[in-house]
């Protein structure tokens, strides 16, 4: 490496280290549950970051892992595939180093991500989903550019032994709170590199502390781990930012203890719930919530005290002409009153139905073996 560019590398590193010490730590907010339940519910607001979701650690991390891997320099453009918020944060950080970014995101993909992007310096490629990862691999193909690939490489690009990782933060917040070491942490999986590090992290430290991912209609994770395969493929997921078509290579399911299926629509009514209760967040947030709601309906049946946490991914800003919209849920026919229901009769007695409305079977024929 000529020293001009390892002197520019250097430099590139230090500004991205720089950035990210300057900014202040996201919030661990406690939901307000019964106190007599004596199980405390907390929300890990990555919205709070510079870009607004949990995708900014993920791509700073991509940045560094490339620099560090000697595959950018002071001439390269970045490509990524993307649903949206990971681009945004790669498009941020790539301005930071005056680096041009290209997203190749869904067509579908929400106009308020899509302007994100763009405001920060990105640009935008949109296609159908299922040339997704070949029109981002072209791209990086080309000579002087490179392709970070979210998806292959956010559970290696992540230091989770590391203090700056989302796993870390979380048990350095909880440290003062009166259940410091949390039964749960609930997550979803879009990579499956936050799922990832916070596994990692967990048996690294030898803490108790289990791992939920929660997945959603159309996505392969759950087959694939209830199953023990990997070579399981699906429809792919209307939530944005969680559940893949395909197993993603960074989804590691042995670090994961416990995997809970979301109806769609439940992930949209628990999103709701968030926004009527001062958190305007997206749709992948009520699927943590709702999760994480089932969770704590178990401890209270098992007579389990603790804690439990779970992630604000982004906020409903990103999504104020599609999940958010009352005309756009019905035009896509979701029902969301029966899950309001159940979450208004769980807040109310710390039950939940033996039968989930609106649930789904493994059997579907939208999962399928290669």
């Amino acid at each position: 490496m000529p020293a001009t560019t390892r002197n520019w590398v250097c430099a590139a590193i230090s500004r991205l280290e720089a950035e990210m010490a300057c900014s202040p730590e996201t919030p661990l907010t406690r939901f307000p549950l019964p106190e007599a339940w004596g199980i405390d519910l907390y929300l890990k607001d990555e919205s709070a970051h510079p870009t607004g979701s949990l995708k900014h650690r993920l791509a700073h991390s991509l940045l560094l892992y490339a620099l560090a891997n000697g595959d950018v320099d002071e001439n390269t453009t970045l490509v990524e595939a993307s649903s949206g918020s990971t681009a945004v944060s790669e498009a941020y950080f790539a301005r930071l180093l005056g680096l041009p970014f290209v997203a190749v995101v869904p067509a579908a993909t929400s106009p308020q991500k899509i302007a994100l992007i763009e405001e920060n310096g990105g640009r935008c490629e949109l296609v159908e989903p299922a040339a997704l990862y070949a029109e981002a691999e072209r791209l990086g193909a080309q000579p002087g550019w490179f392709y970070l690939d979210q998806f292959s490489n956010a559970s290696v690009a992540t230091d989770w032994r590391a203090s700056g990782n989302i796993a870390h933060a979380i048990f350095d917040q909880l440290s003062g709170e009166r259940y410091p070491e949390a039964e749960w942490i609930v997550v979803g999986a879009g990579t499956g590199g936050t799922s990832a590090t916070i596994g990692r992290y967990c048996r690294y430290s030898q803490v108790r502390t289990r791992v939920a991912v929660v997945d959603p209609e159309g996505s392969a994770f759950y087959c694939a781990w209830f199953e023990g395969r990997r070579d399981v493929t699906a429809c792919g997921s209307r939530i944005e930012g969680i559940g893949r078509p395909r197993v993603e290579p960074s989804f590691v399911p042995a670090v994961i203890d416990e995997m809970v299926q979301v109806p769609d629509a439940a992930s949209l009514a628990a999103m709701n719930l968030l926004g009527a209760s001062g958190f305007s967040v997206g749709p992948s947030t009520g699927t943590n919530l709702y999760g994480a709601f089932q969770l704590v309906a178990r401890m209270l049946a098992d007579g389990v005290q603790g804690s439990v946490v779970t992630v604000i991914c982004d906020s409903g800003e990103r999504y104020l002409d599609t999940y958010q919209s009352v005309e756009w849920v019905q035009e896509h026919g979701f029902d969301l009153e029966p899950h309001d229901q159940v979450m208004r009769h769980f807040l109310a007695t710390g039950e939940w139905p033996a039968a989930e409305p609106g649930s789904f079977d493994l059997s579907s024929p939208a999962l399928s073996a290669n």
